[in-house]
């Protein structure tokens, strides 16, 4: 009797975050993505994970707001654009911009494409889909630079 092999799968490598010598670990860092897809936020919640962030996921601008109240470890916000709830991910980002200045945004939408003058300042809009490889480079990229202006607060 010929039993089959276990599939195998290739999973093509995400760039990791890497540490800025000197700053706090960007391992350390949290990342909240706020996706009204099931599908998509799990998806995003293990682009998080696999390069070397901590994930938190919220399918509403309500339930990001809960957790931005709740927890202070929160560095980046994730947002989809279209959301149910009371607010869209475009108002939710201002919002965290003026209540928790020090936290980076990334916008993402696959319905609008986002004008820059749009957004907060500070913020990076991506067009979906996007390539996971360039959210994980511009999510190391924004963590990095705070870091770095924590850093130098601190000398």
């Amino acid at each position: 009797m010929h039993t089959a092999e276990p599939a195998t799968f290739v999973i093509k490598p995400f760039v990791r975050a890497v540490p800025v010598e000197g700053t706090m670990s960007l391992s350390a860092a949290v990342v909240l993505v706020i996706e009204d897809s099931p599908l998509i936020l799990m998806n995003a919640l293990d682009l998080v994970r696999i390069a070397g962030f901590e994930g938190v996921g919220a399918a509403n601008a309500d339930e990001a707001i809960a957790i931005l109240e709740a927890r202070a470890d929160i560095r980046l916000v994730f947002t989809d654009v279209q959301m149910p709830g009371t607010i869209d991910g475009l108002k939710l980002a201002h919002y965290i911009r003026n209540r928790w200045p020090p936290i980076q945004l990334i916008v993402a939408s696959g319905r609008a494409i986002q004008q820059e003058s749009g957004l907060p300042s500070g913020s990076s809009f991506f067009s979906k889909p996007y390539d996971n490889n360039i959210i994980v480079k511009e999510m190391t990229r924004m963590l990095a630079a705070t870091d770095a202006v924590g850093s130098e607060k601190d000398t």
